[in-house]
């Protein structure tokens, strides 16, 4: 919406920008859109101040949508950012989703009993959800100023060295005998693997009750983040049968009926005679993930039939021809 209408995204948006905005989101509200996101920690948006953002969630309440958010800051300003992100949803009267949330850098490891505490008590009065991704790294853009040396970063992609992805930026920087902003900078426009999580704070994250599952892939990147192949057989595999994070129907709750029922999208996540027929037939024995960071292009075990609408989709590994995938709009 801001890159749409604004022709400066450094700065915040004029009344008249705020109006054109939200007709846009009222357009595409009644065309079938979901709700309204926001990435505040990204240079497209962090000039908005919450107003800005309070204004156009408003515009959700009259849409029936729901409020998703990349948080202002997920790093030291994570409860500042939580506190922002409750009081957007209660003057819009809107239901919030805290997207992949996490406690990021070295200094904020073990803050997600802090952050749990808080949402917990916020759900007391609000509806706020949250999802999260089973591994202990995030993925996005490699901007130097994400860049870091307290923690490894590995490129997913580079257009101006296609070579580089894969490898690690420090590396990298070695090899030029420069900086790892310098060499950040040299490889823009480009995509990163940040080390950034603490692998505690994120089983304690995905434990939550109120955690949906989600897997946050880029499928453009070159060589992806694993969690673009391996998210879900993670969860069912090594984190719900190997680890007892949580049993098996929370795990697939988490995935399905959770998600469903957050989103407002009716007869989907249930097995149910009238439902949607999208159905994962799986051993629970031995369904694992095979993506790594180093290999992420691998498809996942355990998975014998995937139903889409009915129709199958996949079926003992291979894909089927037939597309039976729907638009799933707003109720």
């Amino acid at each position: 919406l801001r890159a749409g209408i604004m022709d400066n995204l450094q700065r915040t948006a004029t009344g008249a920008e705020i109006a054109a905005m939200g007709e846009r989101l009222a357009a595409s509200l009644a065309a079938g859109a979901i709700g309204f996101s926001t990435g505040l920690y990204y240079k497209t948006a962090k000039a908005a101040e919450m107003a800005e953002v309070v204004a156009l969630a408003k515009v959700l309440a009259k849409g029936g949508g729901i409020y998703t958010t990349h948080m202002r800051d997920e790093a030291d300003h994570i409860i500042a950012s939580l506190q922002e992100t409750k009081a957007t949803a209660e003057q819009a009267d809107v239901p919030v989703v805290v997207s992949h949330h996490k406690c990021a850098q070295p200094a904020n490891w073990g803050r997600s009993e802090e952050t749990l505490a808080f949402i917990e008590e916020a759900r007391g009065t609000i509806k706020m959800g949250l999802d999260a991704y089973p591994y202990a790294a995030g993925s996005t853009v490699l901007d130097p100023d994400f860049v870091r040396d307290d923690i490894r970063i590995m490129v997913t992609k580079s257009e101006a060295y296609p070579e580089a992805k894969g490898r690690d930026l420090s590396d990298i920087a070695k090899e030029w005998d420069c900086s790892l902003k310098d060499a950040a900078s040299k490889l823009a426009p480009a995509g990163a693997i940040y080390f950034q999580i603490d692998e505690d704070d994120m089983q304690r994250i995905l434990a939550y009750p109120p955690t949906m599952i989600g897997s946050d892939g880029l499928p453009h990147d070159e060589h992806p983040h694993p969690r673009l192949w391996g998210t879900f057989p993670r969860v069912l595999g090594h984190y719900c049968r190997d680890l007892g994070l949580f049993d098996l129907p929370t795990a697939v709750h988490k995935m399905t009926g959770l998600p469903a029922a957050t989103f407002g999208i009716p007869d989907r996540g249930v097995i149910r005679e009238g439902a949607f027929a999208d159905l994962v037939v799986f051993n629970p024995d031995t369904v694992k993930d095979l993506a790594t960071y180093e290999n992420p292009l691998q498809q996942s075990t355990g998975i014998d039939y995937v139903l889409v609408n009915g129709t199958l989709s996949l079926m003992l590994g291979n894909l089927c021809p037939d597309r039976a995938g729907q638009v799933v709009r707003n109720a």
